[in-house]
């Protein structure tokens, strides 16, 4: 009997099957060290203990995405190990802070399955969770994935897509224990824009730009232990229409994500990711840029400290926004995503709102 593990294959999967994922992940101050060093992440609170405490949390807090990551990470060995690529995200809600010290595990769940029309391979629905040492959930998020078949005759599954809510309502949003934005100083950012400056479709470009490369997106998939054999095996990648390893979809978001502080600086956090696609391949020495749109303005009720901005954030490699009007266009009479756009990312931010300091 092999002793090897060779990752779960189309067939191999069933709908409502439960996997718990190995390797347990304690996660440290090295690796948000190690995460700004790789993004550039300038967000106040995940940056400055003194700015979350003042905030009224314990101590600084993972970024949002590099918690994600890593969680992600446990579940790529039983579910995305053998995939093209992974699809899409919906549902994703950040459900407490994960602390320097916090030790994470993830389980997901089967909750749909497709053979694509090639036979070759199908699209793998799941939803996944993750918990700290104490058991309690901290994100769980749904995600589809393409993954390939041992064998194109094997028998495809009945098919079945899950229904998927569009967005996190606003009561729903989680909003971290004790966190008061009250006392919320601008001047940590030097940015004047809170929730009430900003207006339903409204568009920042935000102008900066990044270019990625090889060692970048490795290392940065590395710390997220997330195995997947396309992001790393270059020989395996030559044969594919591809050519090359692909960088990690993640990677992707948490650029885009950082680009966004020059414009949305005074964002709190993520309190839900609402769905996302990652619309074409990103490699090494792609320069990305980004924009966001304003979707909503919510308020959250009972709170007058806070309030929550639904956003759509586009990533573009090797162009600048400006240049787009639109993330689609029209093609033999359908409606695509432009060849350099690479995400499109509906997510929901928290963000202070004007009081007594912030005039």
């Amino acid at each position: 009997m092999s002793k090897l593990s060779t990752g779960n294959f189309f067939e191999d999967f069933s709908l409502g099957q439960r996997l718990v994922h190995g390797t347990p992940r304690t996660v440290t101050d090295g690796d948000a060290s190690l995460y700004t060093a790789l993004t550039g992440s300038r967000f106040p609170v995940s940056s400055a203990t003194p700015v979350a405490r003042a905030l009224g949390l314990r101590d600084r807090p993972l970024d949002e995405l590099l918690a994600f990551h890593i969680a992600f990470g446990k579940t790529v060995n039983d579910i995305s190990f053998n995939a093209l690529a992974n699809l899409g995200y919906a549902d994703v809600r950040f459900l407490q802070p994960v602390y320097a010290g916090d030790t994470l595990q993830s389980e997901s769940e089967v909750i749909g399955l497709k053979q694509n029309s090639s036979g070759k391979n199908g699209n793998v629905y799941v939803r996944s969770t993750s918990y700290n040492q104490s058991g309690e959930a901290v994100l769980t998020w749904a995600r589809w994935v393409m993954v390939h078949k041992r064998s194109p005759e094997s028998p495809a599954p009945e098919p079945h897509i899950p229904e998927l809510p569009s967005h996190v309502a606003p009561e729903q949003l989680p909003i971290p224990a004790g966190l008061d934005a009250s006392a919320y100083d601008t001047a940590w950012t030097g940015s004047k824009h809170l929730w009430e400056d900003y207006q339903p479709g409204e568009r920042i470009d935000h102008i900066n730009g990044m270019t990625v490369d090889e060692s970048d997106h490795t290392l940065a998939t590395r710390l997220y232990q997330n195995n997947a054999r396309l992001h790393f095996e270059e020989l395996m990648m030559k044969p594919s229409r591809f050519g090359r390893r692909l960088m990690y979809g993640g990677h992707v978001i948490s650029l885009c994500r950082a680009l966004s502080f020059n414009g949305l600086a005074n964002s709190l956090g993520i309190a839900a990711i609402n769905g996302g696609s990652h619309c074409n391949p990103s490699f090494a020495g792609n320069t990305f840029y980004t924009w966001s749109e304003i979707v909503e303005r919510w308020e959250i009720p009972g709170r007058g400290d806070l309030g929550a901005l639904r956003v759509r954030t586009l990533g573009v490699k090797d162009m600048e926004t400006q240049q787009l009007a639109d993330a689609k266009i029209d093609k033999d009479g359908r409606q695509v995503y432009h060849p350099n756009l690479v995400l499109d990312l509906d997510y929901t931010l928290l963000m202070p709102r004007r009081g007594p300091g912030n005039p």
